[in-house]
């Protein structure tokens, strides 16, 4: 079957960084055809970060972000110039904007930066129908004014986007047409009303693009489903928090797995969350752990990542360990300070932005592994939910 782009819980992001009045916020308007920025020669016009979604032919839909100019001196311009890192981090390509102006200290040290982290980067020449300070310099030169060269823009954009977002499957791979996966999903106080969430709406979705048969049921419909069927199934899927009590139910023949180990490939280097899920055996009194959290929520008094996560591993350890917690766009810069790092499973980040934390993690020598993961491991089921996914 054909290979399709990897199902994406968001759009890749295209962030357009450069000097204040460098032209990104008229560059933006021009590609996607709207006036989504406001465009004024003042300088830091743009303070907060823009996102418009775009269907960039022959691509498919996109983000674009367009941020506050990176040698911002105003007084909010240290605050400013944070959010447009924040976003850079989680970018799958940064288009470098120069206008009229050479660059500044400020961009040619982020160009570095993005060099150092491996973001993949575009340099635009902007005000191609102005004198511009660069010549012919290499990179894109259009004009965000008249239009020049924004179709061949575009065009490079989507060709590089094609090389950089590598078809990651979820379970497509351990896969054929008709077999029968069996997805256990739990109805509780942390799901959303009227919705599955979202890794149970992935691996739904991707089962249904490659013809497999997905059956959907809650964890007291699993047995009286397995027993209807007239052969076993291929895999069962469950919700981690579940796991016990589906690997007493499923046979040993039957696949077992959890969304969240899915996740572990789909989003990171799934090696290295086995990994981060096996610290758990050397941890000693007075380890710091973080729980990252990527997205904000409501925080409930029986919180996944608050509370069910350090109980589980106080009583997996018996170990006297310290916790910090994180949520949203934000990543502790001292990681060296802990020994583990347990991440949610990323739904609403990109794997750009998942695969950099790790990255992060490593360069400390730091473990990470996720929600799900680490579930499995305190219930005694870790082997046999990784076993067929490696």
């Amino acid at each position: 079957m054909e290979k399709k782009l990897p199902h994406q819980g968001l759009r890749p992001i295209i962030s357009l960084i450069g000097d204040t009045n460098a032209g990104k916020s008229l560059l933006l308007n021009k590609i996607v055809e709207q006036d989504v920025s406001i465009v004024s020669d003042i300088l830091g016009t743009t303070t907060d970060v823009v996102t418009k979604a775009y269907e960039l032919i022959p691509f498919g839909a996109v983000s674009f972000c367009d941020t506050a100019g990176l040698n911002d001196e105003t007084s909010l311009g240290v605050k400013r110039i944070k959010a447009t890192k924040k976003t850079i981090y989680k970018s799958n390509l940064v288009l470098v904007v120069i206008g009229k102006e050479a660059p500044s200290k400020a961009l040619l040290d982020e160009i570095n930066e993005l060099k150092e982290k491996n973001i993949p980067y575009i340099v635009v020449y902007n005000f191609l129908d102005e004198n511009n300070c660069c010549g012919n310099s290499d990179g894109v030169h259009v004009s965000a004014k008249t239009g020049e060269n924004i179709d061949e823009l575009r065009a490079i954009i989507a060709e590089k986007l094609k090389k950089e977002c590598k078809d990651i499957p979820l379970i497509s791979d351990k896969i054929k047409e008709k077999d029968v996966v069996i997805l256990v999903c739990p109805i509780d106080e942390a799901a959303p009303k009227g919705r599955l969430i979202m890794p149970q709406v992935q691996v739904l979705r991707e089962l249904l693009d490659y013809n497999a048969i997905g059956i959907v049921v809650k964890e007291n419909e699993l047995k009286d489903a397995i027993s209807n069927l007239n052969k076993k199934p291929k895999f069962v899927i469950s919700d981690s928090s579940i796991i016990k009590n589906v690997a007493k139910i499923v046979d040993e023949d039957i696949r077992l797995t959890t969304f969240s180990t899915l996740f572990a490939r789909y989003k990171g280097d799934f090696k290295l969350m086995i990994d981060g899920a096996n610290k758990l055996d050397t941890l000693k009194d007075g380890d710091k752990i973080l729980i990252a959290e990527g997205c904000a929520h409501r925080v409930t008094c029986n919180d996944i990542g608050r509370v069910k996560i350090p109980n589980l591993i106080k009583q997996y350890t018996k170990k006297d360990v310290l916790f910090d917690v994180v949520s949203g766009a934000d990543f502790k810069e001292n990681l060296e300070d802990y020994a583990l790092v347990v991440h949610c499973g990323g739904c609403m980040l990109n794997r750009m932005e998942i695969i950099r934390r790790m990255n992060e993690c490593s360069r400390n020598g730091v473990s990470i592994t996720n929600y799900g993961m680490l579930i499995s491991k305190t219930q005694g089921v870790f082997d046999r939910v990784i076993k067929d996914l490696i």
